[in-house]
């Protein structure tokens, strides 16, 4: 495997998510969703986030986003779609990413960086292959938007949702399913204790205590519940397998553009951190920009 390849994909996930995921943190989420009708942040999340698919059932939702236990999804979708609409969920999580972006990054985002930056992360997104991803097929299907900053953001998130379609893939292909890629996310050490992940993804106690034994029984996991070196090895190989997938595009643009975008993008995305902005750690696995 390309060190380097590895090295670029996953460099760029570091940047990029943060922007995406801001709609995740701040406060302005729960006003906007609640104006959509959508009920509680759980509500809001689930319905804004699988909209460009459409109105979909809760079993789609759960196999998509892989690793939240069904029941939780369930209590979400599909009563989001009786409550709101797929184009009212959209709509909304616009407006978040809007009044988010324009309270942390200020005039930044009327900045020629800004409109550099999306103009060349749209680029990169438009040219990612769509190929069994489908929460990024969906969302490169919606309309782009045209303000600089939101454009950036509609960038990233495809960016973001691409690479997740493929750690999905990498996951499974690895036989890892969603609770189980969250019990070793953790034991590989992601910053996160394992009440806080349960509770955010809506695994009971007894659900995770019965994914750690299947784990320890194929010897993923030892006694302690620990990682084995068969299981560090398992991580290792779902993270360059997702790194691989999502690389071509960065090997692809010449070394002086990417590096430029990358600054600016490490740059915004550091804007981002505050106490109502991003945190970290966090419990769904954004990590600072690198």
């Amino acid at each position: 495997m390309d060190d380097v390849s590895t090295s670029l994909a996953r460099r760029a996930w570091t940047l990029f998510e943060p922007i995406h995921a801001i709609v995740y943190f701040v406060s302005e989420a729960t006003e906007h969703y609640k104006a959509a009708g959508l009920r509680g942040g759980w509500m809001g999340y689930f319905a804004s986030r699988s909209a460009p698919m459409g109105p979909v059932t809760p079993g789609v939702v759960t196999a998509v986003f892989h690793n939240f236990q069904p029941a939780m999804v369930a209590r979400a979708i599909p009563d989001a779609w009786h409550f709101s609409s797929p184009e009212k969920a959209l709509t909304a999580r616009s407006a978040v990413a809007n009044s988010a972006l324009r309270r942390l990054w200020g005039d930044e985002v009327a900045s020629e960086d800004v409109a550099a930056s999306a103009t060349a992360a749209m680029a990169v997104a438009h040219r990612l292959s769509g190929g069994g991803r489908p929460l990024y097929t969906a969302t490169a299907g919606l309309d782009e938007p045209e303000a600089a900053h939101l454009k950036l953001w509609h960038a990233c998130t495809l960016l973001r949702e691409h690479r997740f379609d493929g750690h999905v893939a990498a996951l499974t292909a690895h036989g890892l399913d969603g609770l189980e890629s969250l019990v070793t996310a953790l034991a590989a050490g992601n910053g996160i204790d394992a009440p806080t992940i349960r509770r955010f993804r809506g695994w009971s106690e007894e659900e995770w205590d019965a994914g750690v034994e299947r784990l320890k029984d194929r010897g993923i996991l030892d006694a302690a519940g620990a990682l084995t070196e068969a299981g560090r090895a398992l991580r290792t190989t779902v993270e360059e397998t997702t790194d691989r997938l999502a690389s071509d595009v960065w090997d692809a643009m010449d070394e002086p553009s990417r590096e430029h975008l990358f600054d600016t993008l490490r740059r915004l995305a550091t804007l981002l951190e505050s106490p109502d902005g991003i945190r970290y750690p966090n419990p769904i696995g954004v990590s600072r920009p690198v």
